[in-house]
Formats: C-alpha cells, sequence, structure tokens
C-alpha cells in the first residue's frame, strides 16, 4: 500500500502529454449511460490520496454529466468489514478492493466477474502482475488500479558513518552484516527497525522474507507449508536480529508509519516499507535530513531471488449494483491510464507507459526503477476465501515467536493446524 503525494505534480508538459492519450481504459471518453448515481467507497489512506480520488470524480462528472458520483472513504482497517457489511443491502457500486480479498468476495458473490468487458488494449497496457490484485479462479473481478510493494530503504548517510558499501545491501546476509556494522561502530543501537506489530503489516514482511528464504505459505494441494523450509527459516531470522539487538525492539508494536517516522527521524538505518514513504524522505516537513533515506528492491535470499509482497489494490463492481454498465464506466476513468499519468505525482501505475515517461522518472528514478524491477517477482499472501482468519491466526504466531513465548518451530505449526482446519 503507498500513501500521500509523492512530488510535486509533474507540470504542465506531464499534463499535456496525459491529456492527449487515447483513453485506452475509458480514462476521458464521454459516456453513453443514461442518468443514475453511484456510490463508491475508497480507502483513505493508502493508493491515492482522497484529494485526487474526489479530483477524478470530479472530472468524471464533468465527462459524464448524466452519471453523478458520490465517494465515501475508510481507514484501511475498516475497509474490508465495510465493503462486507455493506454488501446484501448493496450500499455501494463500486468499491476499493485489496489484493487479498478477492476469493472471499468472489466466492461469497459481493462483486462481478468483469472478463467479458476486458479489451486486448487494456490487457498490452497493463503490468502483468498487476491482475493478482483483482483476479480469482481464472477471472478478473475488477481492474487493477494501484501496484504496491514493500521495497528496501536504507540511510546513506548512516551507511557512510560506518563506512557501509551500499552495494552490499543486495542480500539478506549484507544486510546483517552492515547491521552488525552500524552497531558495533555505535552509529546506532538498532540498525533495522520493521512493523512486526500484530496486525497485517507483519504479514506482509514475512510474505517477504519467506518467499526470499524459498518458502511458500501453501503446497501444490493448498495445504500449509509455511512451518516448514523458507517459512520456518524466514521467522527465525527475524527472531535472530531481535535476540542480537540488530532490531529495534519497539518493531514487535510498530505498524508502517511508525517506522516510517523512525526512519525518517535518523533513529534506524533500514527497513522494509511500502512506496509512500519515498516522498516522505525527500520533505523538509519529514525529517531533518531530506534525501538521506533511499529505496532499492528487496534483499536477495539464500535462492538468489528479491522478491517483494504484492499488496496491489483495485477497483471492482458489487453484486449489487444496479447501474453495472456505469460503474464500469467510473472503474475505467479512475483506474486509466489517463488519470495514472496526471497523478503520477501521487502514485506509481499499473500502466506500463508510466515507467518509460521522463517526466514521471525525474527526481523519482531510484523508486520508479526499484518498483518496476520489483513488480516482476511478487508474492501473493493465500488467495484463499477464508484470508483474514488465516491471516490473524498466523500474525498471532509470529508474534508468540518474536517475543519469545513459543519457539518458531513450535507457532508455525500451531497455527499451520488452526489453518488446516479452516472451514
Amino acid at each position: 500500500m503507498a500513501t500521500l503525494s509523492r512530488r510535486q505534480f509533474l507540470g504542465t508538459t506531464a499534463a499535456a502529454g496525459a491529456a492527449t492519450l487515447l483513453a485506452a481504459c475509458g480514462g476521458g471518453s464521454k459516456s453513453k449511460s443514461g442518468s443514475g448515481s453511484l456510490k463508491a467507497l475508497y480507502m483513505q489512506q493508502a493508493g491515492y490520496p482522497a484529494k485526487d480520488i474526489d479530483a477524478m470524480t470530479t472530472a468524471f462528472m464533468a465527462a459524464n454529466p448524466n452519471i453523478k458520483v458520490s465517494n465515501t472513504f475508510v481507514a484501511y482497517e475498516a475497509l474490508h468489514d465495510k465493503i462486507v457489511i455493506s454488501a446484501p443491502a448493496g450500499t455501494y457500486d463500486v468499491v476499493h478492493m485489496d489484493c487479498i480479498w478477492p476469493a472471499e468476495l468472489a466466492s461469497k458473490k459481493m462483486i462481478v466477474d468483469v472478463s467479458d468487458r476486458i479489451t486486448p488494449t487494456i490487457t498490452d497496457g497493463l503490468l502483468p502482475g498487476t491482475w493478482q490484485s483483482v483476479d480469482y479462479d481464472g477471472k478478473h473481478y475488477g481492474l487493477p488500479w494501484a501496484p504496491s510493494t514493500k521495497l528496501f530503504y536504507y540511510n546513506t548517510q548512516l551507511l557512510q558513518q560506518a563506512g557501509v558499501d551500499p552495494a552490499s545491501l543486495d542480500t539478506w546476509d549484507g544486510a546483517v552484516a552492515a547491521a552488525k556494522t552500524i552497531k558495533q561502530k555505535g552509529v546506532l543501537d538498532y540498525p533495522f527497525i520493521w512493523s512486526w506489530s500484530q496486525a497485517e503489516a507483519i504479514m506482509c514482511d514475512f510474505a517477504q522474507l519467506l518467499a526470499s528464504f524459498g518458502g511458500q505459505f501453501l503446497d501444490s494441494s493448498g495445504e500449509p507449508a509455511f512451518n516448514t523450509g523458507g517459512g520456518l527459516a524466514a521467522l527465525e531470522w527475524m527472531k535472530m536480529t531481535l535476540d542480537e539487538g540488530l532490531s529495534d525492539p519497539a518493531s514487535t508494536q510498530s505498524l508502517e508509519d511508525d517506522v516510517k517516522k523512525v526512519q525518517l527521524q535518523n533513529r534506524a538505518a533500514m527497513t522494509l516499507n511500502w512506496e509512500y514513504v519515498f516522498p516522505a524522505a525527500q520533505d523538509s516537513t519529514q525529517t531533518p535530513t531530506p534525501g538521506a533515506v533511499t529505496v532499492t528492491t528487496t534483499p536477495k535470499g539464500p535462492g538468489g531471488q528479491a522478491i517483494g509482497v504484492n499488496g496491489g489494490m483495485g477497483l471492482a463492481i458489487t453484486a449489487g449494483c444496479k447501474r453495472p454498465d456505469d460503474a464500469w464506466t467510473l472503474i475505467q476513468w479512475m483506474a486509466g491510464e489517463e488519470m495514472g499519468l496526471k497523478y503520477a505525482s501521487d502514485n506509481v501505475s499499473v500502466w506500463k507507459s508510466f515507467y518509460t515517461n521522463p517526466d514521471v522518472l525525474k527526481g523519482q528514478e531510484a523508486l520508479i526503477q526499484s518498483e518496476e524491477k520489483q513488480q516482476e517477482n511478487l508474492i501473493n499472501r493465500p488467495n484463499v476465501p477464508n484470508y483474514n482468519a488465516a491471516s490473524q491466526i498466523i500474525q498471532a504466531a509470529l508474534q508468540k515467536a518474536l517475543l519469545g513465548s513459543s519457539s518458531p518451530q513450535a507457532a508455525l505449526d500451531s497455527a499451520a493446524s488452526q489453518v488446516r482446519n479452516l472451514s
């Protein structure tokens, strides 16, 4: 997930370029739909900021005067339940959907299959990996809107003080060696900080590490496999960094925004976090050392791969929507190429053209290049109907191991047994 403005608006050149794009996903065309109204539900703090969503909506209504749209924004933590609870009443027509929910929402018939609406132009223009945000059982249940993955952030000034070469952070072994050097030289007491609170945040970090160490959540038959191989190695690695004083003990009570604030105050050298940290790291109102924190892809694990966790999101049409054609017109506009480039200063895009546009790249090359590369190699959290319940079980197990009330093996074995018994 990403939040906040990434930099100042691209300027007249980029805006003019966006205005001339063909509306491959419906971005600039007028709808021929009849008059009516739509209600859309969005996440407040991730993806495009509310001000951008409102501006996109205003522009949509100007281009489609017969379709009125009202937006509702809620915190991420409330979004899933808001969608589920409101589904029977058909309260919303379009919903902002996290990549971990398509299986549940589709299997419970809360959102509709839009596979027959997807044109070759859309398919060819989007980054292939972004479909994971809206797909289930071989079908498309919406349009990808905001690609996201956790990237590796490090403080160049702190590394320089310790004499650490940033190139050594290419592997997790190198990152640990760098942390030990930073600690031994007295630059920082705790070089790492993580978002390992008992919440979805820890699942994202665990997924990324699990994949880096060669593990998987489920085996080929759909049975839990995170308690063996790379899953166990990942949790043992996490615990080791705490036991050896390389990771801040506050990690087990921290969410991503807590981690961002610690790192931007130069109290941690390295971490995993979402794209929204990059613009904050350039902002003198959020850090005393603008530009000191930069970004790269995830360090490679023993298998030699740099793997990110899929945190992408999409827009879906609810089963209760009475005007699905109008809703599809809205989704095409919001997730379209034109909007993706016009608001490129505030969020990375699902469109391939975003990553080659010089106006987009300017000033944020490290972020955009890392994002594009990481999008080629992502792990999904289990795309199963009972994901939320499974996630809560695994979160609790990870916490027990990190806090020392259970061994990593026992904690994961218990979690695997509980997940296996979920209906």
